[in-house]
């Protein structure tokens, strides 16, 4: 692209509107229009280059429309994302697939599959996140460094053309030394910094909070790759576990580095002597929960562990987890958020001779891992063909499981006995007994059942907090600068016509034209107008 040189020797890159150190406009200097001060009339790359794909993709990001029309896309998508509650939300012992279209029907199981139930995480609802970034990026870049260029270079002598076509403009015949002497010492006092240059003067205060649109940029940017890094392995963990009472399990999201062991569950509910308040909920509700908690010791497993070695556990300390008291360690939390209370957990069955009744032993089986197959005395044995945790009989008269939890367990068993080596085959759920091949010598007789309490915890880590509280607190330091400042300019400069002055500021036009008022006052320099205003009342007039 070519370049173009100014009458003042300034070489300004192709594009620009203002020359870059005296002001003069590029497009004719005869024009009576105000000046477009927007980043001082410098050369944007979205506006000089358009040539090649990096240039269509700069210049497509780079527009202001496109950044708000993600910015709608990303909200009309998080409203959808609140029609129906996302996975995080809903009973921890569901199952998603079919969670969404048991309870919302069709809509549920639309919703479920274009990954609405996970919106957050969800690829697209990333991809927009990050096009968001790109926009703010590309956008700030496109504005601040041709905007920083000008502000640099600009001289205190400006192109008188410049000055004539800036909002607040006067012209001083014959002015006096000492009223100009007098003006400098005033800007001084209000904060101006002052340049002298050939008896001309330039004072500029606040121009730091031209930046302020761009360290909000800033704060934002950081603020959205702390929401992207929520998906990086280790960076944010919300995870859900159940725990039984004596059982101990490896905390999800920690590698297998810590472990929990449930010592015992507690449970109390309010009881007749309660307050007032409280019995009327409970004669209207029945039982309320006053208090559950777990009682849990944590692990730390054995560091430089050798795989398929038995991990050693170092015990780390004894903690009573209730609601909204969360057990915390290397920036873990793990909330009491659940409970199931007298949960299956082991069944007792003892092989049987039918005629007889004479018992050939009992068996224990382990309804959250049972094994293939259990010995009994004298050559009897037992194994399971089938293991159904919720039983039930599918359309087809078959049986199966609705969830994997051991709420209505069932079995198949193969009986082999010194007698019938070839084994027999027998059915067995809860206080049943169904003999699916025929008459058997032996069955499996329901001995009874032992229950256990069961506590649903959350573990939660959030390692981008601080990169999210970083990306607000710069948000709002851009907030404030951009918004209690303005960057003010006045330039005073001799010319054969008389003295020039003339004023601009990024906002609040009223209070740049008080503090003219009284930075000239007690001098004989003629007051600048405000040519917009006077431009208005003409074509009215």
């Amino acid at each position: 692209m070519k370049e173009v040189k100014c009458e003042c020797g300034h070489v300004n890159p192709h594009g620009t509107i203002l020359c870059e150190a005296c002001g003069k406009p590029t497009n004719g200097e005869n024009s009576k229009k105000l000046l477009d001060m927007r980043y001082e009339g410098s050369a944007r790359r979205s506006q000089t280059y358009n040539k090649t794909v990096i240039d269509h993709i700069w210049n497509f990001f780079s527009s202001v429309k496109v950044g708000i029309w993600l910015i709608v896309l990303t909200l009309i998508a998080s409203a959808f994302g609140t029609i129906y509650p996302q996975e995080a939300y809903i009973p921890i012992n569901a199952d998603p697939s079919t969670y969404y279209e048991e309870q919302y029907g069709t809509l549920g199981a639309l919703y479920y599959q274009l990954g609405f139930h996970n919106l957050y995480s969800s690829w697209w609802y990333l991809l927009l996140i990050a096009s968001i970034g790109i926009s703010l990026v590309i956008c700030s870049l496109d504005r601040v460094i041709p905007l920083h260029r000008a502000l640099k270079k600009q001289r205190v002598t400006r192109h008188e053309s410049f000055l004539q076509r800036q909002r607040f403009f006067s012209v001083t015949e014959n002015p006096i030394e000492s009223d100009i002497n007098k003006v400098e010492e005033q800007l001084k006092k209000r904060g101006y910094r002052v340049k002298k240059e050939e008896g001309n003067l330039l004072g500029e205060k606040g121009r730091f909070s031209r930046w302020g649109p761009y360290v909000n940029h800033i704060g934002l940017i950081i603020f959205l790759i702390g929401a992207m890094l929520r998906v990086v392995p280790g960076m944010y963990i919300d995870k859900t576990m159940w725990l039984r009472e004596g059982e101990t399990k490896a905390i999800p999201g920690t590698n297998g580095e810590y472990f929990l062991e449930n010592n015992q569950f507690i449970y109390e509910e309010y009881g007749k002597d309660s307050d007032e308040v409280f019995q009327k909920t409970i004669d209207r509700v029945g039982a309320v929960a006053k208090n559950y908690q777990t009682d849990v010791t944590l692990y730390k497993g054995q560091e430089g562990k050798i795989a398929g070695e038995d991990q050693k556990l170092v015990k780390q300390k004894d903690f009573p987890i209730k609601v909204n008291e969360p057990l915390k360690f290397d920036g873990y939390a793990v909330y009491q958020v659940d409970y199931r209370l007298n949960e299956l957990s082991e069944m007792k069955l003892s092989l049987d001779d039918k005629q007889s009744g004479e018992s050939f032993g009992t068996i224990s089986i382990d309804l959250h891992n049972p094994k293939d197959t259990y010995k009994l005395k004298d050559g009897y044995r037992v194994e399971i063909l089938s293991y159904f945790p919720d039983f039930y009989f599918n359309e087809e008269g078959n049986p199966d499981t609705k969830t994997k939890t051991p709420s209505n367990p069932a079995f198949v068993f193969k009986m082999f006995t010194p007698d019938r080596q070839e084994g027999e085959t027998s059915f067995v759920a809860i206080r049943q007994n169904v003999e699916p091949l025929g008459e058997n010598k032996y069955k499996m007789t329901f001995a009874g059942i032992d229950t256990k309490n069961v506590t649903g915890l959350t573990v939660h880590k959030d390692s981008t907090l601080w990169i999210l509280g970083l990306g607000g607190l710069i948000f709002m330091i851009g907030v404030i600068q951009g918004m209690y400042w303005n960057h003010r300019r006045i330039w005073i400069q001799h010319t054969a016509q008389g003295l020039f002055m003339a004023s601009h500021t990024n906002k609040n036009w009223f209070g740049l034209k008080r503090e003219l008022e009284k930075i000239i006052e007690g001098t004989a320099i003629v007051m600048p107008e405000d040519q917009q205003e006077k431009k208005k009342g003409g074509d009215k007039a």
